[in-house]
């Protein structure tokens, strides 16, 4: 069975710009590594959790920020290893360098038998549109096009489907 993870895409528009808030892979393996890794602040859902308030949770522990109401839902994307992503997005300004990410253990070196801790993300940044789709992950480039046509649909009076709380 595939795993499932939630995640949010915070944005922000700076003069007419749109901007997104991707994370940058902790660990050894990930540190030499940048178009093409990046990712939304996301993670594995818990038995019984409800997606969005797992997507809350993931980026709150990722990142040390509040998400917070409307959020915009996104739909989900598969990744090539199979997990399911589902993705709501809310706006709001974050400043990176405020960033407070949770640890992971893992065996390093591997073979080693050592284990050491690493930051989830070890840093996180905002893109505009175009930057953003080279840095992600390729199967997650499609949530900032739903991103796109949300955030257009509200500017011109539409309705983007938003949900008020987790």
């Amino acid at each position: 069975m595939s795993k499932v993870s939630a995640g949010l895409l915070l944005y922000r528009r700076r003069g007419g710009i749109l901007e997104v808030l991707l994370a940058h892979p902790g660990g050894p393996f990930w540190a030499r590594k940048d178009s093409g890794v990046w990712t939304i602040p996301k993670g594995e859902v818990q038995a019984g959790e409800e997606m969005l308030a797992a997507a809350c949770r993931e980026f709150e522990e990722e990142t040390g920020a509040q998400p917070h109401p409307p959020f915009v839902e996104l739909g989900s994307i598969t990744q090539r290893s199979g997990k399911i992503v589902h993705a709501w997005a809310f706006e709001d300004d974050f400043d990176p360098r405020g960033l407070h990410s949770g640890t992971y253990e893992t065996e390093w070196p591997p073979g080693s038998g050592r284990t050491a801790r690493f930051p989830e993300i070890d840093r996180a940044e905002f893109f505009d549109l175009d930057a953003a789709r080279m840095k992600l992950i390729e199967s997650q480039v499609e949530l900032l096009s739903r991103l796109e046509e949300a955030v257009a649909r509200r500017t011109s009076g539409g309705r983007a489907s938003a949900v008020n709380s987790p």
